[in-house]
């Protein structure tokens, strides 16, 4: 059980990722979570409110697979698999998060100033969900894919459009990590 609770090599991890990346090439598949949301609202009936969702998602449904197994999978992991070990944060990073007023997590996975019930309900908490959602709506189609269909599917098939991406994700989470979330909180 030890083995499947503690953190894999990244050796024995990108090996298996590499081995699912192979297979979806073989069957002709691509693996993204973002076209699964296009996939559940063209199932729902959007073809109807927007061309954007008239396509045939049935080939595509065998895709859902990836959204059921990581509702499952989370579910199994947080009940059956969760580590009681405390994530070891940088001593750095712990001064940076309190100097603009984040509570380290403490054994949490999300620290309480960003993702508590307070935080959330607040008017600012509500205006950043509602802003990250539709920056995320309106960003993941325009890229064409998410972080995973890029970083995984799209690099592993050498497609520059994706290496840009991916770029583009690392200097976005940089620039909100050193200057956005400062002036936020």
């Amino acid at each position: 059980m030890e083995f499947i609770t503690n953190t894999w090599h990244w050796s024995i991890a990108g090996l298996l990722i590499g081995v699912v990346m192979l297979l979806l090439t073989y069957f002709g598949k691509t693996f993204g979570m973002s076209s699964n949301l296009r996939t559940i609202c063209s199932m729902s009936g959007g073809n109807k409110c927007a061309s954007y969702f008239d396509f045939d998602w049935k080939e595509q449904k065998w895709n859902l697979a990836i959204v059921l197994g990581s509702i499952v999978g989370g579910f199994i992991a947080y009940h059956f698999l969760w580590n009681p070990e405390n994530v070891t944060l940088n001593p750095k990073t712990i001064k940076q998060l309190e100097v603009i007023g984040i509570d380290a997590p403490n054994g949490k996975l999300v620290p309480d100033a960003i993702f508590g019930a307070e935080a959330m309900s607040s008017a600012k908490g509500l205006l950043l969900l509602l802003l990250g959602g539709f920056l995320i709506g309106f960003g993941t189609p325009y890229a064409g894919g998410c972080t995973s269909g890029h970083a995984i599917t799209g690099l592993s098939n050498l497609q520059v459009p994706s290496l840009i991406a991916v770029i583009g994700f690392f200097l976005g989470g940089l620039v909100m990590a050193h200057f956005l979330i400062p002036l936020i909180f």
